[in-house]
């Protein structure tokens, strides 16, 4: 049987062909054309992901992991001795058990979170270069601490683009304090995250708090004028750019403005959770007033990851407990327990879960010693974090740090050991996902990074 590109290839002398040849490639290059035109777009990854979207659960400060994920029976028994070049030993107060057919050992202050224990990866072998603040958290979120780099999501979305072009690819909500932790730095403006809602002072934050997006509507103009006000300063700045070439924070500006204006139709629908049923809300525990503030967050997290939102951060502050470890951990667990279980069962049941790699981690971890007789200080030098979905192996317990907890000692974990492999589940090669600025490519992991092929399922 003949068919029409046959026909075409046999039918005066195959002048047909040549122009159907010639209509295909003015496609192509209209679709090229497109996607340059648009940074958002969907990019083609490096090879087949495990992962299509990250859902980042940032714990601003260091959770203690010897009394949350890692567990240190020696610890406990060796409670008020003095270790080699430490203070006394402080053990855990809080009590672990096995979870789940793994059996992974899980502190009493994740009651809600152990029930999932088979779909965690716990890393307990991870280590970062400072154990300062400041500079942690901003390796944590960009791989480096010394100068500004772009943040995680920004190398996400772009390696990746966005699969909503109505929506920010890259979301963070209850921002943490310092822009560079979610900005793009030297790439292109349109790939920094943007910041929602403010972070919790008090326990419970009202909804218009938790949902508020600066700057993207204009009260004083309809959507009639504010198209004809966008269109005249996208002139002005495509002016600016034909005289100077190349500039990326133009081209970024560009499309920010483009992308505010069609934010204002679905962005408040997405984070408006009230048609979320009476199951939902109870399962997040949304009318809690101790977790409420944080399930509202986890739950709009699900939304807009189903939206085709690439990379969502969801942040929690105050995990830093040099006095009152006891009380100030309990608070900060009781408020993110349930609505973090909820959210991997929500995941689950909408069958995401598979291709939504979930995350928690904090800027380091503490010490196994005390410090103002309740408390814990600064460790970057062993401490815990999970991932589950995304191509993660559930119920592992990897790698581990020594019998107090104090360093790491087996599969060790870097930071950029951590970055490399979150871009190897998105389907990124860390060493191929690179940026042209002062005179080198740049990357993520910079020179280092091996993936944890270990946690791999």
């Amino acid at each position: 049987m003949q068919t029409r590109r046959d026909l075409l290839k046999t039918t005066g002398s195959g002048f047909g062909y040549l122009a159907f040849s010639a209509l295909t490639t003015m496609a192509a290059q209209r679709s090229a054309a497109s996607s340059a035109l648009n940074p958002l777009s969907p990019k083609t990854p490096h090879f087949a992901p495990k992962a299509k979207r990250v859902i980042f659960l940032a714990m601003q400060g260091g959770p203690s992991h010897v009394d949350t994920f890692d567990y240190k029976p020696q610890l406990t028994k060796d409670n008020g001795k003095e270790a080699k070049g430490f203070a006394k030993l402080l053990g855990s107060p809080f009590e672990f058990k096995q979870h789940g057919e793994s059996g992974l050992p899980i502190s009493e202050l994740f009651p809600h979170l152990a029930e999932h224990a088979d779909d965690l990866c716990l890393i307990n072998s991870m280590h970062t270069d400072i154990p300062n603040h400041p500079q942690a958290t901003t390796q944590m979120h960009t791989g480096n601490f010394q100068f500004v780099r772009p943040s995680l999501g920004a190398w996400t979305l772009y390696g990746l683009g966005t699969q909503n072009d109505s929506l920010p690819g890259f979301i963070t909500l209850a921002p943490p304090n310092g822009a560079q932790n979610y900005g793009s730095a030297f790439l292109p403006a349109i790939y920094q995250g943007t910041p929602i809602g403010k972070q919790a002072r008090n326990r419970f934050v009202a909804r218009e708090e938790q949902s508020e997006v600066s700057n993207i509507s204009n009260p004083r103009l309809n959507r009639d004028l504010q198209r004809v006000q966008l269109d005249f300063v996208k002139s002005l700045n495509a002016e600016k750019l034909k005289r100077d070439e190349h500039h990326p924070e133009v081209e970024g500006i560009i499309e920010s403005y483009e992308l505010a204006f069609r934010m204002q139709d679905e962005l408040p629908d997405v984070l408006d959770v009230s048609d979320e049923p009476e199951s939902i809300r109870k399962l997040y525990g949304l009318d809690d007033r101790t977790s409420g503030t944080f399930a509202r967050q986890c739950l709009s997290a699900r939304r807009l990851a189903e939206a085709g939102v690439r990379f969502i951060q969801v942040n929690h502050g105050n995990w830093d407990h040099h006095r009152n470890l006891v009380g100030g951990l309990e608070q900060n667990c009781n408020e993110i327990d349930r609505p973090i279980a909820a959210l991997l069962e929500d995941l689950k049941q909408r069958d995401m879960l598979k291709d939504t790699l979930v995350m928690w981690a904090g800027e380091f971890g503490r010490t196994p010693h005390g410090q103002s007789t309740n408390g814990r200080d600064h460790n970057n030098k062993g401490y815990s974090m999970w991932m589950a979905g995304g191509g993660v192996r559930g119920g592992l317990r990897y790698g581990s740090t020594d019998e107090h907890g104090h360093q790491a000692v087996l599969d060790k974990v870097h930071i950029h050991d951590w970055h490399a492999t979150i871009l190897h589940l998105l389907g990124l090669n860390h060493e191929q996902l690179t940026y042209p600025y002062a005179g080198r490519d740049f990357r993520l992991t910079d020179v280092h990074g091996q993936i944890v092929k270990g946690i791999l399922a």
